[in-house]
Order: structure tokens, then sequence, then C-alpha cells
């Protein structure tokens, strides 16, 4: 399919889509109805989880709303005591973290808190029978065992640095969920947490409808209905909310500066949230090193940023946001369409008479997905595939939902997004570790690379920050030289809020569409109709 069909393709099925939103808007029964309501909220979000379990990966990050973890994040992303009454005590060799935990708290059935659940979550996710995807982000836990029901010790195989930061994962009960099967029991869809709020329902591919916890040991929410509408596509999203269906929504920067002045607020998250091109290393085309580094020069970054982002975002050289203490100085890639060209020139991709180039036989082409619905990631992917036509690549934007596209990742290119601003080792690490090719989502490229595999792992290893940097810098500086990923734009969230919520506020954020994030990463605090506290 080419850009031009995928652009009808997706007008005509948007077409067909906004109809149908307009008829569910006018029905009282359709979901995520918007709220109308002082004390409730209902909010339209991208993506929904896959479950709602902590001991699959849900709410890794913080803010699941169901659960709490030892610590939490507050506005300014800094830890804070949350399950745990203080920070960990840290022993001098940085191999222990010690917990105490708070005392009195319950789950929402009734049953009590203590150090044999947190002992259970993560013992349960470090099981290799679990299908966690994350379990590699808390390779560093040796062990961990209670003390009494009030603390709980870690012990790590080495002085991991971001070690706490790994703990505002959410905390599960062992008296449920260590009762079921951990990967299909009943708890991965009807969880019971410490939360602020409770599920109440979660229609798939519809929304997740909460009530507030009324007996949440940090007090009871004012907002006493929340509901997350899921609502895939962006143009649908923002016709529902200028309909009055929903409250607030996540929305990209050409569709969010539709609203203004409507009684409605737009709120600004910076993130680590970026968006790269995939480069399959088993693709004859995109697996060549002298293709991956044509295509990294020829790309025009920054004009992504201004027509397609509105400027809300900065060029991406990688994973780390050019801002980030983390990022390497010197590692930016100009726009230059002339040496792109050259390097394809030496490397013997010469141009055939349709200016597509060749090389043994092979042409220089292959398919990109996207997600369908994904205004963004569209925008990115024809954007390109124009700029790699000027270089003499060919390739093709192809829609297609998750389980279309996730199939085909060995061999064609993805328009995936990722990032994460806790710590690099949580991004790079997954992304990049050869190890982890075919794991899922995980190095969805396969990208192979010995020299980043020791750099990955010596960052994760050390417990030295200046190590730690110069770990970090090969990684970036090694991204120059092989590319295995097209790193294009890192992107602020926009949000769209009814403006009786508020003033409202965000964190930085990860790429995370709306989930955890947003102006309601703290709903348990507003006041309806008023100022947060």
């Amino acid at each position: 399919m080419t850009a031009r069909s995928v652009r009808g393709a997706v007008a005509t099925t948007l077409a067909a889509v906004l109809s149908m939103s307009a008829a569910a808007c006018s029905n009282p029964e359709s979901p995520g109805g918007g709220s109308g309501s002082a004390d409730s909220a209902v909010v339209g979000i991208a993506y929904e989880p896959d479950s709602l379990s902590p001991l699959l990966g849900y709410g890794k990050d913080g803010n699941s709303k169901i659960f709490d973890g030892l610590l939490a994040l507050d506005g300014a992303m800094t830890l804070r005591p949350a399950l745990a009454t203080a920070l960990p005590e840290v022993s001098g060799d940085g191999l222990t973290y010690t917990y105490r935990l708070r005392k009195g708290v319950t789950f929402s059935d009734g049953k009590p808190f203590g150090a044999k659940d947190v002992v259970f979550t993560y013992r349960t996710i470090l099981d290799e029978r679990t299908n966690n995807a994350s379990r590699t982000e808390l390779d560093a836990v040796k062990t961990v065992e209670a003390v009494g029901d009030d603390s709980v010790v870690f012990t790590l195989k080495y002085p991991y640095a971001p070690f706490a930061q790994r703990t505002v994962l959410p905390i599960a009960p062992e008296h449920i969920a260590g009762k079921q099967d951990v990967n299909t029991g009943a708890f991965t869809t009807h969880p019971i947490g410490t939360g602020p709020y409770l599920l109440t329902k979660w229609s798939k591919g519809e929304k997740l409808s909460f009530k507030a916890n009324p007996g949440y040991w940090g007090g009871a929410p004012k907002i006493k209905k929340f509901t997350m509408a899921i609502i895939k596509d962006d143009d649908v999203r923002a016709t529902r909310l200028r309909s009055g269906d929903l409250d607030g929504a996540i929305l990209p920067p050409n569709l969010a500066k539709g609203f203004k002045g409507e009684g409605r607020k737009t709120y600004a998250a910076t993130t680590y949230d970026y968006r790269t091109v995939t480069l399959p290393t088993h693709n004859k085309v995109a697996g060549d090193t002298a293709v991956r580094r044509a295509l990294d020069v020829a790309v025009d970054r920054q004009a992504m940023v201004d027509s397609i982002l509105n400027g809300e975002g900065r060029p991406a050289y990688g994973p780390v946001p050019t801002d980030s203490e983390w990022f390497t100085r010197g590692t930016e890639r100009r726009h230059d369409l002339a040496a792109a060209q050259q390097i394809l020139d030496a490397a013997g991709w010469k141009p055939g008479k349709d200016g597509i180039r060749t090389k043994d036989g092979v042409r220089a082409a292959f398919p990109l997905w996207y997600l369908t619905g994904d205004k963004l990631r569209q925008e990115h992917a024809l954007a390109y595939a124009s700029d790699a036509k000027k270089a003499g690549i060919d390739i093709t934007a192809e829609a297609g939902t998750w389980e279309v596209i996730e199939p085909r990742m060995k061999q064609d290119a993805v328009l995936a997004g990722g990032g994460s601003p806790a710590d690099p080792d949580f991004d790079q690490y997954t992304l990049l570790k050869s190890s982890l090719a075919g794991d899922g989502f995980n190095n969805m490229a396969q990208y192979d690379n010995k020299a980043v595999d020791a750099a990955l792992e010596a960052g994760r290893r050390s417990g030295d920050k200046a190590a730690r940097k110069a770990a970090y810098d090969t990684v970036q500086r090694e991204l120059v030289k092989n590319p295995g990923y097209t790193f294009l734009t890192h992107i602020d969230h926009l949000y769209v809020v009814d403006d009786r919520f508020g003033p409202l506020t965000t964190q930085v954020e990860p790429h995370d569409h709306g989930l955890a994030s947003g102006p309601w990463w703290n709903v348990e605090k507003w006041i309806p109709g008023g100022s947060e506290k």
C-alpha cells in the first residue's frame, strides 16, 4: 500500500468511525459518557493495559490508582513514602535496602496489608513461570525477606543505583493472588489493592470504571467516580471531548490547539516519550549498516517537530532527550541528504532508473507499519518515508493493529514508541539488549551490538554515577555508528480538560498514553469544582 492509499484508507475509515462516534455520543449508555457531576470525571485515553495485575507488569512505573507501591513519585518526580513509612535504609555497600512498612493499611477487601504481601509480589514477579515482560528490571534482586510483619529487606546481587525507583511497583495481596494462576487467574481482571480507587468494571476496548476507596489510608478521594474511556483513534477522542462525552483527553498537538477558549484548559507535560522507526536486523535492507546510517541523516527531525508536533517536542537522536543530564553531547545528527546519498553510494547501493537504489539484486525497499488510528504515528511514518525516498530508499507506510504488526516485527519496520524518565537503565536495557531480541515488544529491532550489550551491563551494575554516565555515553555513540533504530522526535504530551477541574498539574512523563499520567496522575487529590491540594 502506498502512502497515498494509506491516507485514503484512513480517511474512509475515519469518516465511518466518526459517524458511529457521533451516534455513540448521543447515547446515554455509550462507554464513558461525560460525567456532568462535580464529584466524577471521565477522561479519554489512547490505550488500555493487557492486564490489571502488577504481577504481570501493570502499574510498574507508579500511579496505578488501584494499588500502591512501597514508594511513589510526587509532582517533581521525587521519591516519597507510600506503603513504606520512609525512604529505604541503604547499606554502605549499596547491596541491602530495608523498608519499614506503614501500619493499619488494608486491602480493599478489608484484609490487612503486611510484609508477606511485599515478599509475595517481588518473588512472584521474579519467578520465571510468571509472564512478566519486565522481569529483567528486577535482575539486581538476589533475595527479598520479611522481618516481622512490618519490615522488608532486599538484598541485591550488585549495587544497582536506581533500585529505590523500582519500588514504586504496586503490591499485590498474597491472600488473593497467591491462590490463583498468576497468569490467567481472576485477579488479572478483577484486582484487589490498597490504592485510592476500586475497579468497578472493565469493559475491554471501551472503558475502565473506578469508584473511590472509602477506606484508603491516604484519605478517601473526593472525586467519587473516575472513568477512563479507551478511544484509540485521536480524531474520535477529540470529537467526543467536544461533544461533552468526555471531561478530558490526551490529544495530539494539532487537535489540542482546536480547544482554546472553549471552557477547557490545555495542560502540557514534558516527556521522555519518543517515536522511532525499528530497523530489523533480519531485513536485508533495514539491517544493512549503510542503509541505517543513511536514514539517520536523511530524516529531517526538526521539520517533524515543527509540522507534526506544532513545536510541542524536540528532535530525538536516541532514547535520551537532549535536555537530560544523561544525553551525550556530540551525538546529534544533522539533516544532510547529500551525506546520506554518499553513504549509500560508497556501500554499493546504486540508484536505478526509478531513483530507488539496489545492491546485489536487492531493491532498497521495505514496509513501515504504524498503529491504526494513531495520527502522530501515521504522520511520522509518512514523513519518514518521504525523507527516505529522497535518498533512494522506498518505504511503504502500512496501517495495522498490534495483532497484525507484532508477527511482522522481525522482518518489517515499525513506527514505535518508548521512553522512561526514571533512569537510563529503565528504557535502554529492554530496548537494546541483544538477549531480549524477540521477547515480545522488547528490542523490537532485534538489535545486536556487543559493545552496547557490555555498556548496558556496566551501566546497570555500577553504583558510581560517573562510570554509569560513561557507559551510557558509549551506548549513544554506538547508536551513531550502527543505528538499529531511527529516532525521530521526543513528544510533549498535551491534555485538554474541562476547566471546572483545576488548577491541575502534570509530571515528567514516560511513554504512557495517559493511563497513569496526564493531569489525572493524582486525581485522588482533586477537589471537585476547585483547586487541588
